[in-house]
């Protein structure tokens, strides 16, 4: 005999419970969790592994193939704060994507595993292709992709389970319920390795960067080798004096810490300071390599030098004064003998950025060098640490490398620097400029004798005058500071009587060689701004 269970009838067109199918959020969710395990775990197994992360890998690619314009685009919109820019993008952008892939693996699972999958491998690709990269740095984006994808995977299995007409269904032949309490189980386990990943990378990355602040014993750049000799300061800085200073605002030398930084390093590049070396070779009688504390144990010099970047605009702030310690060029130069045919001296970084100036540069008597230190501290990392170029008069982007490697003498023909293929001059002396840096722009100040203040710079020529005029007035020469060097920018001051009223105050300098800045506005491209500074006041009764 047959006994049949009477079961209730179910309504297909009867509305579920309002737990029974995840939210249209549920997918993108998925994907962005899983991106955020990908990319945290791939910055933690970087860290392990010591090699740059995927995030720094696929944006160091991408500051390379950037246009101009939009290189030029950003350096005026964030200046010294582009690479933060440039990751806050990344982030947003992964963080869309991620967004977008969750919603389309809900109506079809095998889209995120495949996503995720692809874009390790374009990681991993570009890894093994940026310099002095090998194999394993791509590892990171390799193992940040197998993570994401299961989880991605796994997520959105739960979230289709509850979804109609899929295949997942329970006993009844009806989906399962939404089982929100699991589901937040599962992603908030995920959320919290992505964040422990995140702590763990950011641990190690700072360990090892203090390793290498700690490098030498006393943290000062003329302390050679115990028991070696040299390393003594031969040609010590000149004296600096209160003259030196006018500014109220701007100090005579720059702190490290203020100094400005632009390059296309988005972070510190890996240095094993015991096997890191700078070798000078190519068109040479006698190739060199020197090691840190080869440098330490050589007879030094101290210079006062101002450095510009060619992206300062007219009245901008990427420009510092400092006290560079190191070993002159051209000494270096006249030891492993320069063939006549060498046209250029092409400099090399750890992380394959290139520059190249003329070797008259470094053989006309001025004062390039190879910097250890800044400002009497040892050089800092993100300046250039162990060792960066100093050339007085150039802009840096053809002359300044940092985490110098290699010095190549060269000819024109055989090597071309990183930013003349785009777009940027091949020779860039420094042209002569002034600021203004009180009163601010729209400063309201009130009536009486005011100070009108600022810097002027013309390096390797030195400043002879500084004029000021306020509204299309007479020129009025202003009193400067004392001149320490033809290298370093000098300050300058104006006295104003100024009764009330609204003023446009302009300055300009004229160089030791009787040139005096232009009036004729033009950008930094390809070659440096020029113009006069201007600034917009109101006088108040």
């Amino acid at each position: 005999m047959t006994v049949e269970l009477n079961q209730p009838e179910i309504d297909p067109e009867a509305p579920r419970s309002q737990n029974s199918r995840a939210s249209s959020w549920a997918g993108p969710l998925c994907g962005l969790l899983s991106a955020a395990v990908a990319v945290c775990a791939g910055l933690f197994v970087a860290a392990i592994l010591d090699v740059d992360s995927p995030l720094d890998v696929v944006g160091s690619e991408f500051i390379d193939r950037t246009p101009k314009w939009l290189k030029i685009r950003a350096i005026d919109w964030f200046a010294t704060n582009d690479k933060f820019a440039l990751r806050v993008g990344m982030v947003a952008t992964i963080a869309l994507l991620a967004l977008g892939i969750g919603l389309l693996a809900r109506q079809s699972p095998k889209v995120g595993p495949i996503t995720f999958g692809l874009f390790g491998v374009f990681g991993a690709i570009v890894a093994v292709g940026r310099p002095a990269q090998g194999i394993k740095s791509a590892v990171p984006a390799l193992v940040g992709a197998v993570l994401g994808a299961v989880l991605v995977w796994y997520l959105i299995g739960l979230v289709r389970r509850t979804d109609p007409a899929r295949t997942m269904q329970g006993a009844s032949g009806e989906p399962s319920d939404w089982d929100r309490r699991w589901f937040v189980i599962a992603s908030g386990t995920a959320a919290a390795g992505a964040v422990m990943a995140t702590v763990g990378a950011n641990w190690l990355e700072n360990r090892r960067l203090q390793e290498l602040r700690n490098t030498t014993s006393s943290g000062s750049p003329i302390v050679p080798t115990e028991g070696s000799r040299g390393g003594e300061i031969v040609s010590a800085a000149p004296e600096i004096s209160a003259e030196a200073t006018l500014s109220p605002v701007t100090p005579f030398l720059t702190p490290n810490d203020a100094f400005y930084r632009i390059d296309t390093a988005l972070s510190v590049p890996r240095i094993k300071i015991d096997t890191w070396a700078v070798e000078i070779g190519g068109r040479v009688e006698r190739p060199l390599r020197l090691t840190y504390q080869d440098l330490l144990a050589r007879p030094q010099v101290e210079r006062v030098v101002t450095l510009a970047c060619v992206s300062n605009e007219v009245g901008g702030d990427l420009i510092g004064n400092a006290v560079w310690q190191g070993i002159l060029l051209a000494d270096l130069l006249a030891e492993v003998g320069v063939q006549a045919e060498a046209t250029q001296v092409f400099g090399t970084s750890v992380d394959g950025w290139t520059c190249g100036f003329p070797i008259e540069v470094a053989l006309d008597g001025r004062d390039a060098m190879i910097a250890i230190g800044m400002n009497g501290e040892q050089l800092p990392l993100n300046h250039g640490f162990p060792a960066r170029m100093i050339v007085p008069g150039l802009y840096g982007y053809v002359s300044a490398t940092k985490w110098l490697s290699r010095i190549t003498l060269t000819t024109w023909d055989e090597a071309v620097g990183y930013w003349v293929p785009r777009g940027w001059a091949r020779d860039a002396p420094i042209k002569i400029q002034s600021r203004i840096d009180v009163p601010r722009r729209g400063q309201n100040i009130p009536a009486g004798r005011i100070a009108i203040a600022g810097i002027a710079w013309a390096q390797h020529r030195g400043v002879a005058k500084v004029e000021v005029r306020i509204s299309n007035g007479e020129w009025y020469e202003t009193p400067l500071s004392t001149d320490v060097t033809i290298d370093a920018w000098r300050q300058w001051i104006f006295e104003w009587d100024a009764t009330p009223g609204k003023y446009v105050i302009q300055v300009r300098a004229t160089d030791r060689n009787g040139d005096t800045q232009t009036e004729e506005v033009s950008r930094p491209d390809p070659d440096g701004a020029t113009g006069w500074h201007t600034r917009n006041v109101t006088v108040t009764g």
